[in-house]
């Protein structure tokens, strides 16, 4: 286990250097063995034929046949007798060596079918003989045992064994260190990318805001190659980590805004409700009046924390009620409420074009509390931020619904951040109450029905459009 680990995490530059030297020495090992296998047959079968023609040239038995028996051959003359003092032959006839009886009991078990066959002579070595029948001068049967050394040819192979040998061991050699060389360079690249990894890793990204600044270069980021393809990869994923940690960073700060901002809201009333309590110790003609105040103050401080309840929810994803809600219908109700509680703003709902408030029906899948929600903060923000004569328009779509005033509008730097929680327009503009927020969750319950909602405003014309699903009966 411990060494398959290691080759697991060996280097990438010295598993190719491995991978590469062993293909060679591998390919070498396969060359010389063929190679060598091809010469071997080519020399025996050149040997035989030489073995061939002598046995055909040693035709005739007997003595005078020795003279065609070249050197280093040998011809032995075997008698079909057992007899100890039959004569045989020997070597060439200049040379005084001779065949020991140890040889001749060798060539004695060679097959006489005319086909060649290697045996081992104890004193000679090595040897290529072929064994024939015919007749010696006398009329005895006998046999005839002609063949020749293949320590040439074992010489030859040896040779050419160790230069293989040789060879290979120099190729392994040069192909590790040409190898190392080359696949380092080819790996530059990829370290490069690399260090750039280990930059960024080094970075604070704990906490704070963070700017991920470190890229791999352009040249290393074409596609076309592995290399390439890493580094536009590690760019892709820094470009996606820079936005979220400034998205983290940008939440964080929303969240400590927030809990400012809602300890601020809270604490007003908290300050009033005790400062009254206090009052009514000291002064208890002043109970009922405190008792009003602290009843006051706590409603506030109560619809307050239920709107941030309600956030909260919506921001874990909570699900809605999915009715079929008539939204004209509570456009309508909406409406005409806000003509009672607040005359001096003049009111109008606008149907579709050629409809009226009985074939006008906008039916969207939704939670129709919520809805209704959404519909009176957008109404109660028009009563509390515009002055009184201002026209407030609902008009019905057949996807949602737009409120438009008259107005004095919002200021240009409030409208990218009017759905941010705890924002309030100016003095000139908020003229009672809100903890701002009302358009806060009027975007939070849209977007929980899966609408959108955009607000366009310039002085005397501000709209606030809300679209939503349609439902599939609408």
């Amino acid at each position: 286990m411990s060494s398959r680990l290691k080759r697991l995490v060996a280097p990438l530059s010295s598993r190719l250097v491995i991978t590469a030297v062993s293909l060679v020495l591998v390919v070498s090992l396969l060359i010389a063995t063929f190679a060598t296998i091809a010469l071997r047959e080519t020399l025996m079968d050149r040997l035989d034929r030489d073995v061939a023609d002598m046995a055909r040239s040693v035709n005739r038995p007997g003595p005078a046949g020795l003279a065609n028996v070249p050197p280093g051959a040998i011809r032995a003359i075997l008698p079909a007798s057992s007899a100890s003092d039959s004569e045989v032959g020997g070597f060439d006839p200049d040379a005084e060596e001779k065949l020991t009886g140890e040889d001749l009991e060798v060539l004695k078990d060679v097959r006489v079918d005319a086909r060649l066959h290697d045996v081992d002579l104890p004193d000679q070595g090595s040897y290529r003989v072929i064994a024939e029948s015919g007749f010696l001068e006398t009329g005895e049967r006998a046999v005839q045992v002609v063949g020749m050394s293949t320590e040439e040819v074992d010489n030859t192979i040896e040779s050419l064994v160790f230069w293989e040998a040789l060879l290979t061991l120099l190729g392994v050699v040069a192909a590790a260190g040409v190898g190392y060389v080359v696949v380092r360079r080819q790996l530059q690249p990829l370290r490069e990318v690399a260090a750039t990894a280990h930059t960024v890793a080094g970075l604070p990204l704990s906490s704070g805001e963070v700017q991920v600044t470190e890229r791999v270069p352009e040249r290393l980021t074409d596609e076309d190659t592995e290399v390439g393809q890493v580094g536009a990869a590690l760019n892709s994923l820094l470009d996606h980590v820079e936005t979220s940690l400034a998205e983290r960073h940008r939440s964080e700060q929303q969240v400590r805004q927030f809990v400012a901002d809602a300890s601020h809201e809270l604490r007003t009333p908290l300050t009033t409700i005790r400062g009254y309590t206090e009052l009514a110790q000291q002064r208890p003609e002043a109970v009922p009046t405190a008792l009003s105040k602290v009843e006051e103050e706590s409603l506030r401080m109560t619809a307050l924390v239920e709107d941030l309840l309600l956030l909260a929810r919506l921001d874990q994803g909570r699900p809605l009620a999915r009715d079929s809600v008539d939204l004209t219908r509570l456009l309508l109700e909406a409406v005409d409420d806000a003509r009672v509680v607040d005359p001096s703003h003049t009111w109008r709902l606008e149907l579709p074009a050629g409809a009226d408030s009985g074939d006008a029906e906008v039916i969207v899948p939704g939670d129709a509390q919520r809805l209704h929600q959404v519909i009176s903060n957008l109404l109660t923000n028009e009563r509390r931020h515009t002055p009184a004569g201002t026209t407030v328009t609902v008009r019905v779509r057949p996807d949602g619904f737009d409120v438009h005033d008259d107005g004095p509008g919002f200021p240009p730097a409030l409208v990218p951040h009017a759905f941010e929680r705890f924002t309030r327009a100016d003095e000139a503009r908020q003229r009672d109450g809100g903890a701002g927020l009302g358009l806060a969750l009027v975007h939070a319950i849209v977007t929980s029905h899966g609408g959108t909602v955009t607000i366009a405003s310039v002085p005397g014309d501000t709209t606030i459009a809300v679209r939503l699903p349609r439902s599939s009966e609408g």
